[in-house]
Formats: structure tokens, sequence, C-alpha cells
């Protein structure tokens, strides 16, 4: 798939995902006192976590502790009931716990707005950190989960193996300002239509323009 190939499949799907619910980081986001902090925080909830659980425990998490100073004075055991049944509750209300501590000691109790220091929190990797930027601060990053990941893959528009070699293939090759949209429309579009197990193909907008690379089945 090549970039004029990129921009009809993206103009589609831009039209498509208004029929979608907006993924629960987005949501959570959009009604957000503070959009960084509240995306963080969801964006670590969601991995490998339904999308419907994250949204549930997100929003009660948050409403019990709104901000850094609040989150990080909670006994670990109240975070771990407010996030379960989450994936991993557990190591994920001990790194949140974590990571407002660092919040409040080294920045002042704000997200920080740079890749490398959010790198530095505990539970925080490369998916994570883009997402704040691109959906707390709205600043350009490529956020790569495993729809991402897979869709690129499956259209050939990257040929890679793991989700930080598309992050970096994407860079390089994806029109800049698809940059902080494409995450949202891949992963509306890999939760509704292109889905992991058995995609459905005979429904999809865009199948014209998919070689279907690497797919073994398809409704």
């Amino acid at each position: 798939m090549d970039t004029p190939t990129i921009e009809k499949v993206l103009r589609i799907l831009k039209k498509e995902i208004r029929k979608w619910k907006v993924p629960a980081v987005g949501a959570i986001a959009e009604l957000a006192a503070d959009r960084p902090f509240e995306t963080l925080v969801s964006t670590i909830l969601s991995l490998r976590t339904k999308d419907t659980v994250t949204d549930s425990a997100s929003r009660k998490l948050l409403c019990r502790a709104p901000d850094p100073g609040k989150l990080a004075s909670l006994p670990l055991r109240e975070i771990e009931k407010l996030i379960y049944p989450v994936g991993f509750y557990r190591t994920k209300a001990a790194n949140l716990q974590k990571t407002c501590g660092i919040l409040l000691s080294a920045y002042g109790g704000k997200v920080p707005r740079s890749m490398d220091d959010l790198l530095k929190l505990p539970g925080v990797g490369r998916k994570t950190a883009n997402l704040v930027l691109t959906v707390g601060f709205g600043d350009y990053g490529i956020c790569v989960d495993t729809h991402v990941h897979r869709i690129s893959n499956l259209w050939g528009y990257v040929a890679t193996k793991t989700p930080e070699e598309t992050e970096f293939a994407l860079r390089k090759k994806l029109p800049r300002k698809h940059w902080k949209t494409y995450n949202d429309m891949l992963v509306s579009f890999g939760q509704n239509l292109c889905v992991p197990v058995s995609p459905w193909c005979s429904r999809c907008p865009v199948s014209e323009f998919c070689p279907r690379i690497g797919l073994r089945r398809s409704r």
C-alpha cells in the first residue's frame, strides 16, 4: 500500500468510525478535567484489558482520585478494588501509586510532556507515552497498539514484527498529518470490523485496497 492509497483508506475510515463507539481512552479524555493525567491513568489501565472494563475502572478510580495527590494517598488495596477486574490489576495499582508519587516529587504534580520523561514512569512504555502525548497533550506522536500493528501489516503498509518496529516504520512513512489520529481510527476499525479473528472483509469499506497479507480466515 503506497501513500496515495493510504490517504484514500484513511479518508474512508474517518467517515466510517463515526458509526462506532469512541475507544475508552478517548472517551475519558473528552470529558477530562486534567486531560494528560486522566489519559495517562486510563491508558495504563487499558493494557491487555477490554474497553468496557477500562472505561468502568477508569471512571471509578478517577472519581475517587481525580489528581496525582489523591491517587498517591490511597491505600494500595483500595486502588486494586477500584480498578478490578482490569488485567494485572495488582501490578497496575502499584505502578499508578508509584507514578503519582513521582509526578508529585519530580514534576510538580503534572504529567511530563516529553517521551523521555514519560518512559521513566512505572508501567509506561512507548504505546502509553505516545497516547499521552497525542490524546493528552495534542502533540505529534504515533501510538501503536495490537490493532495498529496488525492492520498496518495486513494492509502491507509496513512489514514489521513488533509494535515498536511498526511505530518507527510509520514515523518514516505515514504523512505527519495522520499521526495524531491513526491510532484512534485503526483501534475503532479493529474493534468493530477488522477484528483479530476472522475479520469482516465482506463488509469492509476499504477491502478493495487491502492485500490481506498474512490473513488466513475472514468473513
